[in-house]
């Protein structure tokens, strides 16, 4: 189970169509319209498995997605109007450059028919698409970003490991089963923290916490208990997002190791993005700034929609359900001396989210629920029948003693009656035996 997750994961993906591109380049709001969903099923197996001296596993777990066109609500073939990530990402990062750069990139650009917005098929953002200046990076600039010959914003998760992760075992002790010790060779620091997100220490309380790092979101989350809750008759705890998760180091001090920050509830991923200037949150932008929603036309936080949550089993700490939500979006705005970004307002524009969600069901349910709902309860109750049946036989042990005691008692004072008349005729016979009195005679002889 640990090596082949029996559980079906699917992704879930929703685009933010970009209504008004010509307007956004003149300074207007950007308009947008969600798009999607369009669904994945996701598999996931681990390999490379070594198991090493300090009760620790190293282990690389692959991905690969596959298009499930009846749980969509479109096709791969749908086109989206989105930001162009390559030209507003360089231009970004050319801000406090010298002019002269900008200007040939500004020639570069138009040279390679590049503009601030693109419209790609749903497929060519996921998987990747290619294209003269996707090739001339690839080809002059091979260290400058991740991508061979086509750029997608989940093209390095499909058919790839997630990194090299080396968690403990928990067989030494369990409190530490799944922590993790190492994440690409990197130890623990204030990015590396918890489990690698499929299981957790087991008999949790209340006062537990759900700690697991995501090297797609470049650091650990911790999650806190939220309610009791019951799935598909198995007993489970709810946890859920902090409000702080997202927010910046001026609202939460602790998350100031993930700034520079913008407004709170967006993390800055640039660092492990190739210095993009990307941001992570919660689905538009719940749980932020509400200045963040209101620069963009078409969002509509709530939490109903846009929540996280995790079902965790308490006494095994065995995931029952899960549903991870989270946004990518982009910050950008005009660069003086690059035409591509025209007249662009500052802004943190929405990209897509995405929903990881992942449910025990079938067999395996099946099983879980037997072993670990239906046995205890069934057990729970044998013990109040033993305990019954024990009453009752102590009651029959008793009653018994007391009838035999009762019958003996009997036995013993109807013996010693019979003894009493046998006494009282053999006297009577005595005296019919005797020579009776002078008196007696006269009287009888007058009668």
């Amino acid at each position: 189970m640990w090596k082949e997750i029996p559980i079906p994961f699917y992704l879930s993906v929703y685009f933010f169509h970009v209504l008004n591109p010509e307007q956004v380049l003149q300074g207007e709001k950007p308009q947008v319209q969600e798009r999607g969903p369009y669904v994945y099923r996701e598999f996931r197996h681990k390999s490379n498995i070594t198991f090493n001296n300090n009760d620790t596993v190293s282990f690389l777990e692959y991905r690969s997605f596959q298009f499930q066109p009846n749980k969509s609500s479109g096709l791969e073939s749908d086109y989206i109007v989105m930001p162009n990530i390559l030209v507003l990402a360089a231009s970004m990062m050319a801000v406090d450059k010298p002019m002269a750069l900008k200007l040939i990139m500004t020639m570069a650009f138009t040279g390679f028919n590049e503009r601030a917005f693109m419209n790609r098929t749903v497929g060519e953002i996921m998987w990747g698409y290619s294209s003269p200046l996707v090739n001339f990076i690839s080809k002059y600039f091979p260290s400058a970003f991740p991508f061979k010959g086509k750029f997608g914003l989940f093209a390095e998760l499909n058919n790839s490991d997630s990194g090299l992760f080396t968690v403990f075992t928990g067989v030494q002790n369990i409190t530490r089963i799944h922590l993790v010790d190492k994440w690409n060779g990197l130890s623990k620091c204030n990015m590396i923290n918890g489990t690698s997100g499929q299981m957790w220490a087991p008999f949790m309380t209340p006062e537990s916490s759900l700690e697991f790092y995501s090297p797609e979101a470049c650091r650990s989350m911790k999650l806190v208990y939220k309610e009791a809750d019951v799935f598909q008759g198995i007993p489970t705890y709810r946890f859920v997002a902090p409000n702080t998760l997202f927010a910046n180091g001026s609202v939460y001090p602790p998350n100031e190791g993930f700034c520079p920050c913008l407004e709170s509830g967006i993390q800055n991923v640039s660092t492990c993005r190739f210095g993009t200037p990307l941001f992570l949150s919660h689905p538009h932008f719940y749980n932020a700034d509400p200045i963040l929603a209101e620069a963009v036309t078409g969002l509509h936080p709530n939490g109903k929609d846009h929540s996280l949550f995790l079902d965790i089993h308490p006494v095994t700490g065995i995931p029952m359900n899960c549903s991870v939500k989270l946004q990518l979006s982009l910050y950008m705005k005009a660069v003086k001396g690059i035409g591509q970004t025209g007249n662009i307002n500052p802004v943190v524009l929405p990209l897509l989210w995405f929903e990881e969600r992942g449910a025990m069901e079938g067999e395996t349910l099946q099983v879980f629920y037997k072993q670990l709902v239906l046995l205890p309860k069934v057990l729970h109750y044998v013990q109040y029948v033993l305990v019954g049946l024990g009453c009752a036989l102590l009651l029959i042990a008793v009653v018994h003693q007391i009838w035999s005691q009762e019958k003996c008692y009997l036995f013993w004072s109807s013996s010693k009656k019979g003894s009493k008349n046998k006494e009282a005729v053999q006297a009577y016979s005595e005296s019919l035996m005797t020579t009776p009195s002078q008196g007696t005679v006269l009287q009888e002889a007058r009668l």
